[in-house]
């Protein structure tokens, strides 16, 4: 009995002198990794156009089938984006999202990305369907969470495979 007590004092007593685990969110906040997926945006480039072209890529691609996009044809009157088509509508539920990131890997026009936004609570349900107005982001913006914006095609785009910082050993045969 008395050597069950001493181990419970010992882990107590082990415990009491360690430095704390907790930290006090919102004014402290922890790193996020570099590679984190947080809330989506669309990248609108520095001439006003979007990236986006209505190509139904990513929507195509989301396995929680979260995004919704109606494609319209560009004008010469009225050019919304680079492409032929522009996304008349563009929606993402983000309840309904799983922040996988197929999104953005299928875009072959690097326009969506997933910033480091985490905070997305609200009251109203409503509020969690984000239309274009919302996702939209210029690009100097979008630069200060994405970097490699800036240079369009240096994503994770479609076709473009990630490559770890450290190589992998030779395989000896």
């Amino acid at each position: 009995m008395f050597s069950e007590l001493a181990k419970g004092l010992a882990t107590t007593l082990k415990h009491m002198f360690r430095k704390p685990v907790t930290v006090a969110y919102p004014e402290q906040r922890l790193p996020l990794a570099p590679r984190y997926r947080g809330r989506h945006f669309l990248v609108q480039d520095e001439d006003g156009l979007e990236r986006c072209v209505g190509c139904e890529l990513c929507a195509v691609a989301c396995p929680a089938d979260a995004i919704y996009i109606e494609a319209a044809e560009n004008t010469d009157e009225t050019r919304v984006s680079h492409g032929e088509r522009y996304a008349k509508v563009y929606k993402i539920h983000m309840l309904r999202c799983i922040f996988c990131g197929m999104c953005e890997e299928a875009c072959p026009e690097d326009a969506i990305f997933m910033g480091k936004q985490y905070e997305l609570a609200s009251y109203n349900r409503d509020d969690f369907v984000y239309g274009k107005e919302r996702l939209l982001l210029p690009l100097r913006e979008a630069a200060k969470q994405r970097p490699e914006l800036l240079q369009p095609g240096t994503g994770l785009g479609m076709g473009q495979q990630y490559e770890p910082a450290v190589p992998a050993p030779a395989s000896k045969m």
